[in-house]
């Protein structure tokens, strides 16, 4: 840019005016070089002063210029500066955003690999829980089948109708715990045969050695037979009495033991009632008719039967007696053999199981 221009100042127009003759006055004289010098130096100043006022006008001008181009220029490198700077922000930014798309990218792939491993994992609880049920009812069966088994041999070996009919009551509560209906004819089949068990009404064995291990500990609190006693050495002669001191005769099949030897008697109605509990244990209903039969004998023969302990103890040997120890029981079977037909039918019908999904990779999930 140029500011170089020339400024032309025009020379100021002198107007030469004839002096007028003032009244009064005498005319000045005419000098015509002096004037026109006088003239030219004015024009001369006048011209410098316009050159000087001129130059120091564009002197100041291209000062300013100068300044302004020194700011304008140190405003553009400010502004090349920034840009710089806008420029390395830029590309940091743009690469914070391609490590941003690569995340990103990593983190779709394990969503898609977290879900196809969901859908893996919920197939396979469902398996599970198809092959929980399927155990359940399985295991209910193995447990059903065991206690119908220990019934039929517990009954068979020891005639313990009472421990049938709680195991047959255990082998009912496992199938009720099944979700599979096929299980309800079963399931009548052992009340079938439970209520044909509590129907023939065995002796409670336990109950029943309880008893005798009563009577058996009431024996020290029963009185021996007075009156007899009295009697009975008056009606013998002298040399029996005498004689039965050291030899004694009686019967085998005589159950009165005589009241003479009351620690013996106690002894041989204990015996007898150990008697009746191994006969009871082993199932022997003979024995075990047998063995009462001698208690009371020795009950009634040995203490003083008119006692109210004696008669409790007759009482309740008469109880005993009156249970049947062995009735005619019902034949089982039907449940186990029902049983072991519905397991078969379920291992024949069962499917085959399909072996469980591989599991898919990060990879083929990301494709």
């Amino acid at each position: 840019m140029s500011d170089d221009t020339d400024l032309a100042l025009p020379a100021p127009a002198v107007e030469s005016t004839p002096p007028r003759a003032s009244s009064g006055s005498p005319p000045a004289p005419r000098n015509g070089n002096g004037l026109a010098l006088f003239l030219s130096l004015v024009a001369l100043a006048t011209g410098g002063g316009a050159l000087w006022l001129a130059w120091s006008t564009r002197q100041g001008q291209d000062d300013a210029q100068t300044a302004l181009r020194g700011d304008v220029q140190a405003r553009v490198d400010e502004l090349a500066r920034g840009a710089e700077q806008r420029k390395r922000d830029l590309d940091t930014i743009r690469s914070r955003l391609a490590d941003a798309d690569g995340v990103n990218k990593s983190v779709r792939e394990e969503l898609l690999a977290l879900g196809e491993r969901s859908r893996h994992l919920e197939d396979a609880v469902a398996n599970l829980a198809e092959q929980r049920l399927s155990g359940r009812d399985a295991l209910a069966m193995n447990e059903a089948e065991f206690l119908l088994q220990l019934a039929q041999e517990r009954l068979s070996l020891f005639h313990d109708a009472h421990s049938a009919i709680t195991a047959y009551g255990l082998a009912d509560s496992a199938l009720a715990a099944a979700e599979d209906p096929v299980f309800a004819s079963l399931r009548q089949t052992i009340g079938a045969e439970r209520q044909a068990l509590e129907a023939g009404k065995p002796a409670e064995t336990q109950a029943t050695l309880h008893a005798l291990e009563g009577l058996r500990a009431r024996l020290p609190e029963l009185a021996r037979e007075t009156a007899a006693t009295d009697v009975e050495p008056a009606q013998e002669p002298r040399w029996k009495q005498l004689l039965s001191q050291f030899v004694r005769v009686s019967h085998s099949d005589e159950v009165e033991i005589a009241p003479r030897d009351l620690e013996l008697a106690r002894s041989l109605v204990a015996l007898d009632l150990r008697m009746a509990e191994a006969a009871l244990l082993a199932g022997d209903p003979d024995a075990y008719a047998a063995a009462l039969k001698r208690v009371r004998g020795g009950l009634s023969g040995a203490f003083d039967a008119k006692s109210v302990p004696v008669q409790q103890a007759l009482g309740e040997l008469d109880r005993i007696a009156a249970q049947p120890l062995a009735p005619p029981l019902p034949e089982l079977g039907t449940a186990l053999k029902e049983l072991r037909n519905l397991r078969a039918t379920r291992a024949l019908s069962r499917p085959q199981a399909a072996p469980p999904p591989a599991a898919a990779t990060g990879q083929e999930a990301g494709t």
